[in-house]
């Protein structure tokens, strides 16, 4: 790696791409949507080889391609090697950023976190003058700042969700968990937010999280770069513990579950929503005919709807249409990306299916704390 020799911790995951007949091209929602070997996991992974190897120039348009990816996981789950595919894309980001040549499009992110940080800082306040948040509660809820900056109805729902849950008010986690970051190639400044973030946390016995997103960044990102006294639940995952407290809400049209790629493929919960959902339903929730380990990405991780909305917009739109074609009815999720990304699409649908994500039927079938 004598171009970039950061990654040279990273060889043998990019040899193991390189020289592979790219039997994992079909699972990768980016090459699916775009017409390019270039951007198939084989194609990606080469273009960082060749770039850290030197035996392509240092500049921008090789370093394009570690941004054609949604961290899905989708490519690892089909290789015999299971290879890191998503976390080596996301060093090759840092490499790139450090040697300058990383696009603009994504160090911007990285430049504006400071602006980011301080509006999930007020969403956090907004939110906690409700009368389920105690900032004094031993139990911490990390919302999500997608959820917060972009969806309050369903961080409003999260709060009564989490309280219902627990038995007792809540208090807001102060701030972003610090994805972003990482997303936009900076390895150093996300390492300092994580330590100030496991600081801030730090006096709680327990962070229930919403977004599958953070859920992963605490659980697999922090252990490297901070230490993170509390323990770390997703709020799915007490729900399903607690599943014979949620009342039965019934549904008469079609309701589908989407799995997230960081739920799902990203923390192994694939088990939990579908138990939560039976519950609240009154019966099993539809399936997409690809589900599970196999379940399709909407298109709404790795900063690929800021690096590559067309593509994005494409994955989001290939998903609804499956689920029209299905029958239709209404798409539940369990992720703020993939929420926002399933409305958009659904809204240039012909008949826009709803969208909801499952705290919101958490909120609905528990009963309410009250102070």
């Amino acid at each position: 790696m004598r171009q970039l020799p950061v990654l040279e911790s990273r060889r043998q995951a990019l040899e193991t791409c390189v020289f592979c007949p790219k039997l994992c091209r079909s699972a990768c929602p980016v090459s699916n949507a775009e017409a390019t070997e270039t951007l198939t996991p084989w194609g990606k992974m080469s273009s960082v080889y060749f770039l850290a190897n030197g035996d392509v120039p240092a500049t921008e348009p090789f370093a394009r391609t570690s941004l054609a990816c949604t961290g899905c996981f989708a490519c690892r789950e089909m290789c015999d090697h299971k290879n890191d595919v998503a976390g080596t894309l996301l060093a090759a980001r840092a490499a790139e950023a450090a040697a300058g040549i990383l696009p603009e499009v994504a160090t911007r992110v990285g430049r504006g976190f400071a602006r980011h940080e301080a509006e999930t800082l007020a969403a956090v306040q907004a939110l906690s003058a409700g009368p389920l948040v105690r900032q004094d509660a031993e139990d911490a809820l990390l919302i999500g700042c997608t959820y917060m900056r972009k969806l309050p109805a369903e961080s409003t729902d999260a709060i009564s969700a989490a309280s219902g849950l627990v038995g007792g008010a809540v208090a807001i986690a102060p701030g972003c968990c610090g994805l972003p970051l990482l997303y936009a190639g900076d390895s150093e400044g996300f390492a300092h937010h994580a330590r100030l973030m496991a600081q801030r946390l730090a006096r709680f016995r327990r962070v229930l999280v919403v977004d599958a997103g953070c859920a992963a960044t605490l659980r697999q990102r922090y252990p490297g770069v901070a230490s993170l006294a509390p323990a770390v639940e997703l709020v799915v995952e007490l729900a399903a513990r607690e599943v014979f407290r949620l009342s039965s809400l019934g549904a008469s049209r079609p309701v589908r579950y989407h799995d997230p790629c960081k739920l799902g493929r990203g923390l192994g919960v694939y088990e939990e929503p579908r138990r939560v959902l039976a519950r609240v339903l009154g019966r099993c929730a539809d399936e997409f005919h690809a589900e599970g380990r196999a379940a399709v990405c909407s298109g709404g991780g790795g900063l690929l709807p800021i690096t590559m909305p067309d593509t994005a917009q494409r994955i989001a739109e290939a998903r609804m249409a499956e689920h029209e074609h299905a029958g239709g009815g209404e798409v539940v999720t369990a992720c703020a990306s993939s929420l926002i990304s399933f409305r958009k699409a659904a809204s240039r649908m012909p008949s826009p299916s709803r969208v909801t994500d499952l705290v919101s039927w958490i909120a609905r079938a528990i009963p309410p704390f009250r102070r």
